[in-house]
């Protein structure tokens, strides 16, 4: 079973970003960083920043940019890439043979992700001059994250160690959410991925997750019908049919839990006699067992002389 990646800080793409990033809140908390900008501009924005935020340009005053505070921060950067990989690769190490051994497994692959992240962005704030432990006890920080929707963040991260914890669910399930259907491939600290049919995956974040209905903790029933000719002998189509079940259980015993039933006669249709066949199986498997049980049916019947019938028109010519 092959997991969908998750975003790495390790990729170039993701590392640029966070520089951007960093790059931004500096020039915003500090806007005399900015050289194109007139003394007059640069106090009006100072200002404007202040009376909505507070003085968050004082975190920024000890600001330090030179080749070797360059050279720091690339060298954070490239440590944290190689703390992070190593984390990786521990955990990756991991064989969980549990359900909920490999969400946590998947859990700690993403919190290593995000924390590395943090880690990483808060040190190159330090290397750089910044007050960090102004910028973590900040108001307006504070106020500033929430409006950029921290508070669902918080929501997510909470919610996907709540999953983990309460067992509702586990990596290798089959669930259905919102109406999808499909096995648990990742339980991240933001989102949960849900493999479906055709390998489509469904990417929910954690705190959007309600009605979930796990369908791996029980077993479902797959049905199929088959229908014989009225001339054929009701008796010896049970027989062949209580013959193959057992056969087919063991050729495909990852499918069927148990060997399939026959239900007897369910209808007298126009073509012929009507079999109802159910089979105990996972929900995985919902769709598989049906076409497994018309096929090894459609063989044991040919091999017994069974007819199946099909519709026939009858015309009448009037001479």
């Amino acid at each position: 079973m092959i997991s969908p990646k998750i975003p790495k800080i390790t990729k170039p793409r993701t590392i640029i970003k966070w520089v951007v990033i960093l790059l931004v809140f500096l020039i915003i908390a500090n806007p005399t960083i900015i050289p194109f900008l007139s003394e007059d501009t640069k106090a009006s924005l100072s200002e404007t920043w202040k009376s909505i935020f507070g003085d968050v340009g004082s975190l920024t005053s000890t600001l330090s940019i030179n080749w070797g505070t360059i050279f720091r921060v690339g060298a954070i950067i490239i440590l944290m890439v190689v703390i992070s990989k190593i984390a990786a690769f521990i955990i990756e190490k991991l064989k969980p043979k549990t359900g909920k051994g490999r969400s946590l497994q998947t859990l700690m692959r993403s919190a290593v992700n995000y924390i590395a992240v943090i880690i990483t962005v808060f040190w190159c704030l330090s290397a750089l001059g910044v007050n960090v432990s102004t910028l973590v006890a900040g108001a307006g920080i504070i106020t500033l994250a929430i409006s950029f929707g921290a508070q669902s963040l918080i929501e997510d991260v909470v919610t996907g160690i709540f999953l983990v914890f309460e067992d509702q669910f586990n990596v290798g399930d089959y669930i259905e959410v919102d109406g999808f259907r499909g096995t648990v491939e990742n339980i991240g600290i933001r989102v949960t991925t849900v493999k479906g049919p055709g390998s489509n995956f469904k990417i929910i974040n954690n705190s959007s997750i309600k009605n979930i209905l796990n369908r791996s903790q029980s077993s479902s029933i797959a049905t199929t019908t088959v229908s014989v000719s009225y001339k054929e002998d009701v008796r010896h189509v049970e027989q062949v049919l209580n013959d193959l079940f057992p056969k087919m259980r063991e050729m495909y015993p990852d499918v069927f839990l148990e060997p399939p039933k026959n239900f007897g006669v369910d209808e007298l249709g126009d073509s012929g006699v009507v079999f109802k066949i159910a089979a105990t199986i996972n929900e995985k498997d919902l769709f598989t067992a049906p076409r497994i049980m018309n096929r090894e049916i459609k063989i044991a019947f040919d091999e017994a002389g069974i007819e199946i019938p099909f519709p026939q028109v009858v015309v009448h010519q009037e001479k």
